[in-house]
């Protein structure tokens, strides 16, 4: 058996490999993979770790660096940004954007009733909660940006998902942005969803892990995205444990629990997602689709 050591984050961005370890997708492709955890802003437990200022001194980019683990996924701006940085500059272990991954994770712009905001327009120049160069961050940009003026969207830190919400609650932010099981938490608390859309991961890996053995993660992380299409009640048990007590089964949204197989990253999506986080400031220029981006699983 092949070993490999992947990290999991949060449930709605991992689901996938998941179910791949516990379905024995991964043992029947020949692989022995250990999951190491590497909490992200989900848990509601979470400390700020994960949400340093620095990315490379974030729970699972420190591991990684330490080579810990040789394999993880986030969403796609997000791996763009460490794949980018680690490759041109010093002092951080290269990684590699190798699939576009199989989990999109579902985020959310969300509001209190109680302050009458029922239109993107509204939260012109107002502080929405996110955590920064995290899944929330740049989908609350890609959200908004085709409502509001760049210069009129306003981004401030606000802690994990329950942070968020209890700050959003107390009035300090406009609005907050979450992912799944905490789009759910908010509704049941009576909060407002106010727009919407699915996030496409990426996954990423070292050098060291062969092209062979990531394909053989990708055929396993496929036949459990399959598997969760079709039956997701089975497998939302994960999600509703982060909430840890918050949400009950019956409360979370089936629908937004949605998977594909993994495939190859193309230089069209590398050029459009990469101009993207440049044009926000977001990564450095001068990266190259060569040097961010590993097709070596379908080679």
């Amino acid at each position: 058996m092949k070993k490999v050591k992947a990290s999991m984050m949060n449930a709605i961005h991992d689901l996938p490999l998941l179910v791949a370890r516990d379905e024995g997708y991964f043992r029947d492709e020949g692989l022995d993979v250990e999951i190491i955890t590497t909490p992200g802003s989900g848990q509601r437990d979470s400390d700020h770790q994960a949400l340093r200022a620095n990315v490379f001194e974030r729970t699972m980019e420190a591991l990684y660096d330490q080579g810990a683990c040789d394999q993880f996924r986030m969403c796609e701006w997000g791996v763009m940004k460490r794949a980018v940085e680690s490759n041109v500059a010093q002092g951080h272990r290269p990684a590699k954007i190798v699939a576009l991954g199989s989990a999109m994770s579902t985020f959310a712009i969300v509001t209190d009733p109680k302050v009458h905001i029922y239109e993107p327009e509204q939260l012109k120049g107002k502080p929405i909660g996110v955590s920064p160069f995290n899944g929330s961050h740049f989908t609350t940009l890609k959200l908004l940006e085709g409502f509001l003026k760049r210069e009129q969207i306003k981004t401030t830190f606000a802690g994990t998902m329950r942070e968020r919400i209890e700050a959003l609650k107390r009035g300090e932010v406009a609005a907050v942005s979450l992912m799944e099981p905490w789009i759910s938490v908010a509704e049941r608390q009576g909060l407002r969803v106010l727009m919407e859309s699915h996030s496409t991961r990426s996954e990423a890996a070292s050098d060291e892990l062969d092209g062979p053995t990531l394909r053989k993660m990708f055929e396993a992380e496929a036949e459990a995205a399959r598997a969760i299409d079709k039956n997701p009640a089975k497998y939302a048990h994960y999600l509703v444990a982060e909430a840890g007590g918050m949400l009950e089964l019956e409360d979370l949204k089936l629908a937004r629990i949605l998977n594909a197989p993994p495939e190859q990253y193309t230089r069209e999506r590398f050029d459009h997602t990469y101009q993207w986080t440049v044009g926000w400031g977001l990564v450095p220029p001068g990266a190259t689709y060569e040097n961010t981006v590993d097709n070596r699983a379908w080679q």
